[in-house]
């Protein structure tokens, strides 16, 4: 079975590894309807989606029918004011067929203007807390590809979990990652990872080897497990694999027998990254 490690003030347990509403996208009913199965049956308990995942929710919704007391489910919204957040909040839960989301996310804080409208007056934000009061939403988070947008918003709001991109690359060459975690532990705020098994950028012009990644993931088993095992051994509580299903077997593999990094391992990933561009850095 896969491993479990707390969320949140109040300790409850989910799995290392998440199943990202991605591994759904553009399949088929049936299809999606067997990974959530198989991957219930695996012991995953972390379920993570968002409206700007093409068809995701609406695959999601059937495929989680009769299975929604057993699991975690987060949501985002990439809406920034609150009218548009609640209706956004709305529409999300009718096609999850659910009557409240365990975790609701400000998606992708990006830039300093996500960070004033969400903050600002008639922001988001208070659609969030709104929904809190109202018992719609459990807990309050976000998910941010900034450094600097990451520590404002730990700064000014009792976030409850912040999902963030922990990598390998970006930790040793972009130095984008650890003044976030250091913060998220500070303030006693739970941290999820994003592209765990990420390699590099894809150079301009250059097709996608991998639809559904937008960046180039780590395509070598080996490596792509060692990449997970360095995001494991950070103080998170989990991962969320690429949306490529490949990629979410040999997530499941750590997840079931992790251990620390050693030493050694540790040694190995830094020299793999040295002549690799990090998909986040710090400018």
């Amino acid at each position: 079975m896969i491993q479990k490690r707390p969320y949140g003030k109040n300790r409850e347990l989910l799995s290392i590894i998440g199943f990202g509403g991605i591994l759904v996208m553009n399949e088929e009913q049936k299809e999606a309807n067997r990974r959530v199965a198989e991957a219930i049956d695996l012991g995953i308990n972390y379920f993570d989606v968002a409206p700007s995942y093409g068809d995701a929710e609406d695959k999601l919704g059937p495929a989680l029918r009769g299975k929604r007391k057993d699991i975690f489910l987060a949501c985002k919204t990439m809406e920034r004011i609150k009218d548009k957040a609640w209706e956004e909040l709305q529409r999300s839960l009718k096609k999850l067929e659910t009557d409240h989301f365990d975790l609701y996310q400000l998606h992708a804080m990006t830039t300093e203007e996500d960070f004033q409208l969400v903050t600002g007056p008639n922001g988001a934000l208070e659609a969030f807390i709104k929904a809190k009061k109202d018992g719609i939403i459990r807990y309050i988070g976000f998910s941010a590809h900034s450094v600097e947008v990451a520590l404002k918003l730990l700064e000014i709001f009792d976030f409850d979990s912040i999902l963030f991109p922990i990598n390998w690359v970006n930790f040793f060459n972009g130095n984008f990652g650890p003044q976030v975690v250091k913060k998220a532990q500070e303030k006693n705020v739970t941290i999820l990872a994003l592209k765990a098994m990420a390699k590099t950028i894809i150079p301009e012009g250059q097709e996608r080897r991998y639809p559904k990644c937008w960046y180039d993931p780590i395509d070598d088993k080996e490596l792509a497990q060692l990449a997970l095992r360095f995001t494991l051994s950070q103080p998170i509580t989990a991962a969320i694999p690429p949306g490529e299903y490949k990629f979410f077997k040999w997530a499941v593999e750590v997840g079931e027998n992790f251990k620390p990094l050693t030493d050694e391992e540790l040694n190995i990933l830094k020299q793999k990254a040295q002549d690799l561009e990090p998909i986040f850095k710090v400018s």
